[in-house]
């Protein structure tokens, strides 16, 4: 398998997911212990806390862990590098449709 280094790699291996995505959405809302995510999943605890960990090691969850109860928290600076190479390449990508638009233009003149 691949090492994911990089912040973004880690955001985009991790929300490759759709179980992952679904946490996320379900943490968007609000703080949720780890029974609370579980919950709707059909699959192991453990399997929930493996997804879990992933979403922890690419920076877009923490959790804290007060007695018995692991509750979890979205962290919205984990997608910050992730966005910024998202808006990186739409630069690109725009500039080059501008470009092409305009060889278009200048073709049916």
């Amino acid at each position: 398998m691949l090492k994911y280094e990089a912040a973004p790699d880690r955001v985009f291996h991790a929300m490759a997911d759709p179980t992952r995505r679904a946490m996320v959405e379900r943490l968007a809302r609000g703080p949720a212990s780890v029974s609370e995510l579980a919950g709707p999943l059909p699959m192991t605890l453990a399997a929930v806390v493996q997804h879990l960990q992933v979403l922890q090691a690419s920076g877009l969850v923490r959790s804290e862990k007060v007695g018995r109860v692991r509750t979890c928290h979205l962290d919205p600076d984990g997608l910050r590098e992730a966005e910024e190479w998202l808006r990186g390449q739409r630069t690109v990508w725009e500039n080059r449709l501008d470009r092409l638009g305009d060889y278009l233009d200048g073709q049916g003149s």
